[in-house]
């Protein structure tokens, strides 16, 4: 049986607090998703913080996603909600987010135009850990305006990104402070938007080998020569002989093993994947 999983640093209480006192300010609120795992990294919890602000979805890291995230575009724009899929790590997106922005300001900009004011329109950039925010703040600003890292829990204020048109509140990643679908939060782990420090890596990756060996089978194959998908623990084995993680007396190396796995699909080195469907969605969480 997994352990499970709950994470809600303190810091979170304080900065979701300050979220909602910087709402009236905003037009509107960027919601920064993982492509790979667009319902674990939406948080409920800051819905209630939107209030009925203007939501733009960015499905972030699509270079990593397989075609499945799509799904989850046409389902959020289904309800009525503003989307787009990108990799925030390129340059071209900067132009996506532009544009689109500029879309849902539009009327509001005329408006302004109307009784002669040149309007600068704020968004609010919120999500979970770890889903890119702060490389989307840098992206649009054109220069690096915000920490970025691969730990989870980098930004721990809010800030004002000034961008001439646009101002950004880049905003710490904020957890639900407790994980009701525990399949959802080992999503959350396995993507890295989870202090590491805070999980037992063994298990993480002994779940997120049963989930790839029923979806991604393939993946395993060609990557670790697994074949024989009947057994979690021969599995993690193959995976240890085939990157030799073999210890003094001939026992595997388990923990170098569950930090390769994560890695390796973290980095997108296993192929691209979607751990999530939006067909499976009972009611749209968006």
């Amino acid at each position: 049986m997994p352990k499970v999983i709950q994470w809600f640093p303190g810091h979170m209480t304080k900065a979701m607090r300050e979220m909602e006192e910087k709402r009236d300010l905003c037009d509107g609120v960027i919601c920064v998703l993982d492509a790979r795992a667009p319902v674990a990294t939406l948080n409920k919890n800051l819905r209630k913080i939107f209030g009925g602000k203007p939501i733009l979805y960015i499905l972030n890291k699509a270079d990593l996603a397989d075609e499945k995230a799509d799904g989850f575009l046409r389902l959020i724009e289904k309800g009525g909600q503003q989307c787009v899929k990108i990799n925030a790590a390129d340059g071209n997106s900067r132009h996506i987010l532009i544009r689109k922005l500029t879309q849902m300001t539009e009327e509001k900009r005329a408006r302004a135009e109307e009784k002669g004011v040149n309007r600068t329109f704020r968004f609010m950039v919120a999500g979970i850990p770890n889903t890119g925010k702060s490389t989307i703040v840098n992206l649009m600003s054109g220069q690096k305006k915000a920490k970025t890292g691969d730990k989870a829990g980098i930004t721990r204020g809010v800030s004002w990104i000034r961008l001439g048109a646009f101002d950004l509140l880049d905003t710490p990643g904020t957890m639900p402070p407790s994980f009701d679908n525990q399949t959802l939060a080992r999503h959350l782990a396995y993507i890295g938007s989870i202090n590491d420090d805070i999980l037992d890596i063994g298990d993480v990756a002994f779940e997120l080998l049963g989930e790839l060996a029923e979806k991604y089978p393939e993946y395993l194959t060609a990557r670790y020569g697994i074949e024989d998908f009947s057994d979690k623990l021969s599995m993690y084995e193959t995976l240890c002989k085939r990157r030799g993680f073999i210890l003094r007396g001939g026992e595997f190396d388990y923990e170098r093993g569950a930090r390769a796995l994560l890695d390796d699909f973290r980095k997108g080195r296993l192929g691209r994947v979607c751990l999530e469907s939006a067909s499976d969605c009972t009611e749209n969480p968006f």
